[in-house]
């Protein structure tokens, strides 16, 4: 009976053990079959915020091992400083980067040379690429730059052009005489590798091709690959907002003009404090200082803005004006690349944690002193001002009344006061039995339907 129970028990297992071992077979030919590869749309202006998500992007595929990064551009150029960070990042790739204009779009100024720098350069049929011709920002408006540093871009535009096995003339000209080019013309002038009408057909044309990949040669499996789109973080679209030459001149004068009005006119600390933090971000976006400086700035400017509520009760506005600079103070520090990510989390949590708190206890004691402030004195003068009191003789002009169980000489702010009730309406120094005393000055109020008469102070 035993031995027959046994023996049912063991299609089973083997059942089981055929099924767990489909299992482990299955999955390194499932992940072989798909490759992934991580999307990075550029839209607009290349600012510091498009670097910081380009290089953020770059790592990231690395670390999940992506067959490749496909960059979408969209820009009709943006700042110097940033264009040369993202191409180097590019260069310094682990990963093979592929630089695309889809349909509708452009890659100009500072787009073409980040779109010339991937390790595939491709286009979408009706876009367009090139003048790269560099321009000064003049008070009258924009004018060409001196020859040196026209000179500098093209030798530069050459070295990316050369890296990438492609033709060097036609890319200088891009620089130099502001050429600029379609898909087709492009590609025929081998200035880019493909025209292709949409990401799936980008990866199946670039499919098995071999690219050179810090300095090794690498070929591409993206034949029917997932595509990841990275979603861009809240830091980087500040950066980005801020980087923006325009935006970073408003703000400017904001500061400016913030700081001159708080010095005119001082007492409320709302202009200097809007000023100095509309300063500290315009001088951010003008590029004197780098990402996590800003964010030390703003941390440290956030703290002195806290101590000087403290110091001079501004009713919260400092407090105000300091719990935002810390807030992006640490959404903005660190950006180190070696920093671990644990780190960086504990970090901004204790930060926006000892924000809570900090706002907590000075709004609690702000509300406090707001408390002390509206509750009526218990002591001295303040005391008996509106206080009702009865009248123990007639106030015509001078009585007397009964105040806290002692009897004071009162004076009637008007003459034909009667006995009864009335109520303190000043406190002012006489003489009685001897001593200094207090007297109250009341007011008789309009006639009642009663015989006696309510005096009001």
């Amino acid at each position: 009976m035993e031995s027959g129970i046994e023996m049912k028990r063991i299609p089973i297992l083997l059942t089981l053990l055929l099924l767990a071992l489909s299992l482990v077979l299955m999955a390194p030919t499932c992940s072989a079959s798909e490759p992934v590869i991580y999307v990075i749309e550029v839209d607009d202006m290349i600012t510091a915020g498009t670097e910081m998500e380009i290089t953020r992007g770059i790592d990231h595929a690395t670390d999940i091992g992506a067959a490749a990064v496909l960059i979408e551009i969209n820009t009709p150029g943006g700042l110097v400083d940033s264009m040369e960070g993202i191409v180097s990042e590019i260069e310094r790739s682990e990963v093979p980067v592929i630089t695309f204009v889809p349909q509708g779009e452009r890659a100009f100024s500072a787009g073409a040379f980040i779109l010339l720098s991937g390790h595939i350069a491709a286009m979408a049929p009706g876009t367009a690429t090139g003048a790269a011709t560099p321009i000064a920002i003049t008070p009258t408006g924009t004018t060409p730059v001196e020859n040196k540093t026209v000179n500098a871009y093209a030798a530069r535009m050459r070295g990316i052009a050369e890296n990438r096995n492609r033709s060097t003339d036609v890319a200088e000209k891009f620089v130099t005489e502001g050429l600029s080019l379609t898909a087709e013309e492009a590609l025929e002038q081998d200035v880019i590798d493909v025209v292709a009408s949409g990401r799936h057909d980008l990866a199946t044309a670039i499919d098995d091709r071999t690219v050179n990949v810090s300095r090794e040669s690498a070929t591409l499996h993206t034949k029917d690959a997932i595509f990841i789109t990275q979603q861009p973080r809240f830091a980087a679209s500040i950066v980005t907002l801020l980087s923006n030459p325009q935006i970073a001149f408003v703000l400017f004068l904001i500061g400016l003009y913030g700081i001159i009005y708080g010095l005119k006119a001082p007492g409320t600390y709302v202009p200097e404090m809007v000023g100095a933090i509309a300063m500290i971000l315009a001088l951010y976006g003008m590029g004197m200082f780098s990402v996590s400086t800003f964010g030390v700035v703003l941390i440290v400017a956030g703290i002195l803005l806290l101590i000087a509520e403290v110091l001079t009760p501004t009713f919260g506005v400092l407090t105000v004006g300091g719990a935002i600079c810390i807030v992006l103070g640490a959404i903005m520090f660190p950006q180190e690349p070696f920093m671990p990510a644990e780190w960086i989390s504990d970090f901004r949590q204790t930060v926006f944690a000892i924000v809570i708190l900090s706002v907590v206890v000075i709004v609690a004691g702000l509300g406090f002193v707001m408390k002390t402030r509206l509750t009526k004195p218990t002591t001295g003068r303040e005391e008996l001002v509106g206080e009702v009191v009865r009248a123990e003789t007639d106030i015509d002009p001078e009585g007397t009344v009964h105040i806290h169980g002692e009897i004071w000489r009162a004076a009637a702010a008007e003459a034909g006061g009667e006995s009864g009730g009335g109520g303190i309406r000043d406190v002012g120094g006489v003489t009685l039995g001897g001593e200094e005393k207090e007297k109250t000055r009341i007011k008789p109020p309009e006639r009642a339907s009663t015989p006696h008469r309510n005096n009001e102070t």
